[in-house]
């Protein structure tokens, strides 16, 4: 093994450095699927607001992301008695004059808590480029990955809780995102079944706690010389992710991630399926000091029979988002946690009927929700038409919208971070936040 590992390459070390980790460690958390990258370094433009007082207030940001396209015109925009509305009845809800569909009773109950952005605007009308649009605020191109939210508001801020990762993605793929050109130490820690706790974090079956500390001892004098012939932040970095594992193995922190400490009844309130329990695994986290997590919940992609199934989705949307914004409320947590509820665009007002009444792709207008972190409750953002064709007043874009994100957190949006090819970047591009929607 010493002379193979004198052999090996830097790409080469690594591989075989993470396939040590997880025969040695166990532990899923060292995931290979993003690639460690060049160094990024940043450099100060000037403070954005930084002092504003109405930003800043979100310690953590729970993103709950609807992969597929979500429509607008079937939740959170409808247009009573037109024919773009179809068949779906509108509700009257707790905000001011803001309605939801009959799919959503129990966000009605919920909507002064909520801003509704109706008038969110893409350029980018397919799901791999929405998704990379929405969650980094840059277009995706072929030679460089962007960093996406979660990674930004880790590099920026850091972590609240020194024992749990500071990002964290909750089901869903996280193929084509995560820490871009930024260390991989930003991606996001990825959990596929909420319910089954953090995977892998107990010591592999047959190995104790002294043979463990073996392995671990001759891991370390095995990496020793490569680590000071490559001393680089990337080699520093991965070192570290080591540490924090074991520490995290060994920590009462590793209670966040069990949902068995919660009740029947809370959850059953949000909903006994993935999306409805990763929320509660949300909340935890977020009331554990977790920076910034994502809930993926897919299946919105409604070509055909959209009406069916928006009202399936919706149903479970409905329950675990009304569960969520009134659990924060109640325990406190929502003046500093940020909700955020996200789609990579929305659908056509037109409905195909030859396609089982469906709803394609539709870029040019759509809603989004945010929720708590100094965001005003009960209030609408944006006009579209009257058939949900066209944004009409206060248009945001993508970047726009992320840096609306990024001002709760308190980041510094003027703050360039050079690329290791030297290149400039910004957290949300050029996006400026829409400081209206803060109280």
């Amino acid at each position: 093994m010493k002379n193979l590992s004198k052999q090996m390459d830097f790409a080469g070390r690594r591989q075989f450095v993470q396939g040590a980790a997880r025969s040695l460690l166990g532990l899923g958390l060292l995931s290979a699927a993003e690639p460690m990258t060049g160094v990024a370094s940043a450099s100060s433009a000037g403070a954005f607001r930084s002092d504003d007082p109405v930003g800043g207030r979100a310690k953590s940001v729970i993103y709950l992301f609807m992969e597929g396209g979500m429509s607008h015109l079937d939740t959170f925009d409808p247009k009573p008695g037109t024919d773009t509305q179809g068949p779906v009845e509108a509700l009257d809800t707790t905000g001011d004059d803001i309605q939801v569909t009959e799919y959503f009773p129990n966000m009605a109950k919920q909507m002064h808590h909520v801003s509704v952005i109706n008038s969110l605007n893409s350029t980018q009308g397919a799901h791999e480029q929405g998704r990379y649009f929405m969650h980094t605020g840059y277009s995706l191109r072929g030679t460089t990955r962007h960093p996406d939210i979660g990674a930004w508001s880790s590099y920026h801020l850091g972590k609240i809780n020194k024992g749990l990762p500071a990002n964290v993605k909750i089901g869903g793929s996280s193929s084509g995102l995560g820490g871009g050109f930024l260390e991989s130490k930003f991606a996001a820690l990825p959990i596929g079944d909420p319910e089954a706790g953090l995977q892998n974090s107990s010591l592999p079956r047959g190995i104790d706690e002294s043979r463990f500390r073996k392995r671990m001892t001759r891991l370390k004098r095995m990496n020793g010389k490569f680590l000071k012939k490559f001393d680089t932040k990337d080699s520093r970095a991965f070192a570290a992710m080591y540490d924090e594992a074991v520490a995290l193995m060994k920590s009462k922190d590793l209670e966040t991630f069990d949902l068995s400490k919660e009740s029947d009844d809370v959850r059953d309130r949000y909903g006994r399926n993935p999306f409805g329990q990763g929320c509660l695994l949300a909340r935890r986290m977020a009331e554990n000091g977790v920076r910034f997590i994502e809930v993926n919940n897919g299946g919105w992609d409604t070509h055909g029979n959209n009406f069916e199934r928006v009202r399936d989705k919706g149903a479970i949307l409905d329950q675990a988002l009304a569960s969520l914004l009134d659990d924060l409320s109640s325990r406190g947590l929502l003046d500093s946690t940020l909700v955020v509820l996200a789609t990579e665009f929305g659908r056509t007002p037109t409905i195909q009927v030859d396609r089982d009444n469906g709803r394609n792709h539709y870029p040019q207008a759509f809603s989004c929700l945010m929720a708590g972190g100094g965001i005003k409750g009960g209030y609408k953002y944006g006009l579209t038409d009257e058939e949900g064709r066209e944004v009409i007043d206060g248009m945001v874009t993508v970047p726009e919208f992320n840096a609306t994100i990024g001002h709760a957190m308190g980041i510094d949006l003027k703050k360039k971070v050079m690329s290791p090819s030297m290149r400039p970047f910004t957290f949300a591009d050029k996006g400026e936040p829409i400081l209206d929607l803060f109280s």
